[in-house]
């Protein structure tokens, strides 16, 4: 016959506490750090959901440019405002590589290019006057898709605002599809880029 035990929670604890060797105790702290970076990346995870489940009023999805943070640099350029670092993802890139837009050739669909804009600041540390990123404050995208974007060149345009106290992203309101259209127009002959991928 089977004779049923009960213990609390706590004599149960006791119990595995008692029965844990040395050897066995040791590996409590490894444990603690991995549920410890467990906990870190659902948060980052989380977080890139949040970002890339944004969709601008025209219809550009935000999750189209992921992984845009470690694009390679095309340029670069400054305001009286702001400081930008503009990224194209790999097609671009090999498109500017090959000599795109100055052979006289477009872009192919499917490259991308990303504007990250800084408020500026003077560095306190630097022992020259240098003017480095403070606040981030916006991702200006452009895709090109021919089918998508036909009365625009085949890009097609968006905005995303950055809020540094709430950390959050959110899509321009005003940001349609053709928003930048109209100040792109003056580099048609360059397929509507601006920025050259510079000499490095």
């Amino acid at each position: 016959m089977f004779k049923l035990e009960t213990k609390s929670a706590g004599q149960r604890n006791r119990t595995m506490a008692s029965d844990s060797s040395p050897e066995q105790a040791k590996h409590f702290p490894t444990v603690k750090i991995v549920l410890g970076a467990l906990a870190l990346l659902v948060t980052t995870v989380v977080y890139a959901q949040s970002k890339y489940s944004l969709i601008s009023p025209g219809g550009i999805a935000f999750s189209d440019f992921k992984g845009y943070e470690d694009w390679a640099v095309a340029s670069s350029a400054r305001t009286d405002e702001v400081l930008k670092v503009i990224v194209a993802n790999p097609k671009m890139i090999d498109a500017y590589k090959a000599g795109v837009p100055d052979n006289g050739q477009k872009f192919p669909d499917g490259s991308m290019i990303v504007k990250l804009q800084w408020k500026q600041k003077k560095s306190t540390e630097a022992p020259f006057v240098v003017e480095v990123p403070d606040v981030f404050k916006q991702v200006f995208v452009m895709e090109k898709d021919s089918k998508r974007f036909p009365k625009t060149g085949g890009w097609g345009y968006a905005v995303f605002n950055y809020d540094a106290v709430s950390g959050k992203f959110t899509a321009d309101p005003t940001s349609l599809a053709d928003c930048g259209n109209t100040c792109h127009t003056a580099v048609k002959s360059k397929d509507y880029i601006f920025h050259p991928y510079d000499k490095r």
